[in-house]
């Protein structure tokens, strides 16, 4: 159940549903890894639980350098680009004309 808030102070209420998909993985080693992603998608959660079973190993540096990084910098980039859409359509009410004048 997803839960939601009116504004960021609002009591909090069921929103809906949502579907969540999760695997576990244990390598031969030993790791176990797991993984949980929106949706139905068996593969995104296996491949999740993969690369949390390497982050406990010691490949953990080349899975972050080269999976990790990469995503963060994608996230930082949508995030980026909607916050520069956001903000072309602010507005500052207090350099707008009253009428008054």
């Amino acid at each position: 159940m997803l839960r939601g808030r009116a504004g960021a102070v609002g009591a909090a209420f069921n929103l809906g549903e949502m579907s969540v998909t999760r695997a576990s993985i244990r390598l031969a080693d030993g790791p176990v890894g797991h993984g949980y992603v929106q949706g139905r998608d068996r593969t995104h959660a296996l491949q999740t639980a993969l690369i949390d079973a390497l982050m406990q190993t010691d490949a953990a540096g080349q899975v972050d350098r080269a999976i990790l990084s990469p995503l963060r910098d994608a996230a930082a980039a949508r995030k980026a680009t909607r916050a520069a859409k956001a903000a072309a359509t602010k507005v500052d009410f207090f350099t707008m004309a009253r009428g008054e004048d």
